[in-house]
């Protein structure tokens, strides 16, 4: 079963938002009312807030077999018509009185909540569970029709990874429309028998005081902890919070080196990363026991990961290669397009576009995306992340983003984007920089300032808006 503990743990709080608690008896009697009310649908949209609503809506439509279409509030208009046509769900999931845009507005709407009947009979694992569009960066989103199985498996390995149990309780701000934030942050809990402790909104604050008060794990992507490191710089009670926390794991991007040494030096406590995407959920993930900054860890159980060439030719440890993935935790394809399903994959493996190096021991290091973070300049590979990890150290840069871009003699030139404090150091003072701690042909030819880096909802920096 996806969630076996469900009617396990009646006392237990399942969900802990600012408007209240919810028991697993109350998500139970939530869950089946939700079910009956959509039985026979062919997918549900969830107008995805970030509320216990939401929560208990996913939950239903899985207990239902009904596939789930998470919707991000802040969708713009075309985008989410192009969702609502691709995915065409018979109804949507979403609070009374809550306005709707005109695209789900002609929906059915169902409140989740309470009602009567019993739980179906668990569906096939091999079936959809739940279909999340990715950014669309490559055109118009796409679907990824993720199937019960690879979120069972893919939670199970992380428990065994992270030393994950019905004890913890997983503290997080984290949206409820991607696989960081519903998948891991809300069903893995749930899969585990703990709790959510959703905080609404991230703030530095009341996540101390949630790791004071009870929850054990924080989930959070890289621009929390930057922000949470300034605040146990300043705030020794968000320190002390923070420090007794079991388990911090940061995702959905790299977390900085200089982030990392100052939460270690602020609070004691290592952070541990992952690595995963929409089509794969977890690939790679850092032991609880073996902090390991810079490292995205070794692959989780059941998973394999391999670094290849352009022409699919493994590459030997300490060499970059394009990160490629079989197992069960991949997804059954994207909705409608069987071609870019194709596209995806050599033979079994799925291509995810990232690269990274391999260490002997198994541990992977993430560079960026091939298309934006690996720059080919004068007969060198050289991955982008290392370089933003570099200009990160300098003092008076807040924030760093590097790209590549057309050079007649170099093949790319290196550019660096960065957002400095009040004093705004030379291009030749951050190039020499660069240098100093990597190597001559990893310094930055052309350095651009701004006043910030545009970030998608996640905290990603979205680097096909710079240029």
């Amino acid at each position: 079963m996806l969630l076996p503990t469900l009617a396990d743990r009646p006392d237990r709080v399942a969900l802990r938002f600012e408007s209240g608690e919810l028991t697993y008896a109350d998500l139970a009697a939530a869950a089946v009312g939700t079910a009956t009310a959509i039985a026979g649908a062919k997918r549900v949209a969830v107008w995805a807030t970030p509320t216990a609503h939401t929560c208990v809506a996913v939950v239903g439509a899985l207990a239902a077999g009904v596939p789930v279409v998470p919707i991000n509030p802040k969708t713009g208009e075309r985008e989410l018509a192009h969702i609502v046509a691709d995915s065409s769900p018979d109804l949507v999931l979403a609070e009374a009185g809550v306005e709707l845009p005109p695209a789900l507005a002609a929906l059915p709407r169902v409140v989740a909540g309470p009602g009567g009947g019993s739980v179906p009979p668990e569906p096939d694992p091999e079936s959809a569970a739940v279909i999340v569009y990715t950014s669309g960066t490559t055109g118009p989103p796409k679907g990824v029709l993720l199937p019960r199985r690879a979120i069972a498996t893919n939670l199970d390995a992380l428990a065994v990874a992270w030393d994950w149990t019905a004890a913890d309780t997983v503290v997080h701000a984290l949206p409820l429309f991607h696989v960081h934030g519903l998948v891991l942050g809300v069903l893995g809990p749930l899969r585990r028998g703990g709790t959510v402790w959703h905080l609404g909104r991230f703030d530095p604050s009341a996540l101390a005081a949630a790791l004071s008060g009870g929850a054990t794990v924080m989930f959070g992507v890289p621009t929390m902890y930057h922000r949470l490191a300034a605040d146990c710089e300043t705030d020794p009670a968000v320190a002390r919070g923070v420090a007794r926390a079991r388990l911090l794991v940061s995702g959905s991007a790299g977390l900085p080196a200089v982030d990392h040494a100052r939460i270690t030096a602020a609070t004691g406590q290592r952070v541990v990363e992952r690595y995963g995407m929409t089509e794969t959920l977890m690939n790679c993930a850092i032991r609880s026991a073996d902090p390991r900054p810079g490292s995205v860890g070794p692959a989780v159980d059941g998973v394999e990961v391999r670094l290849v060439d352009e022409a699919g030719a493994p590459v030997a440890d300490g060499e970059i290669g394009e990160i490629e993935v079989r197992g069960p935790n991949l997804f059954l394809g994207y909705l409608n397009r069987p071609g870019a399903t194709a596209d995806a994959f050599r033979d079994d493996w799925f291509r995810t576009g990232d690269v990274a190096t391999r260490e002997p021991d198994g541990h992977v290091r993430i560079l960026g995306r091939r298309a934006t973070d690996l720059i080919k300049s004068g007969g060198y590979k050289i991955g982008a992340g290392e370089i933003e990890n570099a200009l990160l150290e300098h003092p008076d840069v807040i924030e760093a983003a590097v790209t590549g871009e057309p050079d007649d003699d170099l093949g790319e030139r290196i550019v660096a984007w960065v957002v400095t404090g009040p004093r705004r150091p030379s291009e030749q003072t951050l190039s020499d920089h660069v240098a100093r701690l990597l190597s001559p042909h990893k310094r930055p030819r052309v350095v651009r300032y701004l006043d910030a880096l545009p970030r998608n909802e996640l905290g990603k920096v979205t680097k096909r808006a710079l240029g």
